[in-house]
């Protein structure tokens, strides 16, 4: 396992012991950068349909991404959970 995968795996542990919960916009750039990091670019098959308008806003915001490398979407993700850690971030 490479560091930045180490790393990636420690901050998605580190994610679910934040003492407060991050506002919506943030989990949504978590989201989309976990999905681009783990899977990589979004697909037309995982596009989810009319009425899920929580499924749209985390699809759009992982597409957002697509042809971001995943290891520099691991990283930013690591940053991320690391700012919101020592509370730079909310």
């Amino acid at each position: 396992m490479s560091e930045i995968d180490a790393q990636f795996v420690k901050a998605q542990a580190d994610v679910k012991e934040l003492p407060e919960r991050p506002g919506n916009l943030t989990l949504l750039r978590l989201y989309a950068l976990f999905k681009q990091g783990s899977i990589g670019d979004a697909g037309i098959d995982e596009k989810p349909g009319f009425a899920d308008i929580v499924g749209k806003y985390k699809y759009d915001a992982w597409a957002a991404l697509n042809g971001t490398p995943q290891d520099t979407a691991k990283q930013q993700y690591v940053e991320l959970v690391e700012s919101l850690k020592s509370g730079e971030s909310a």
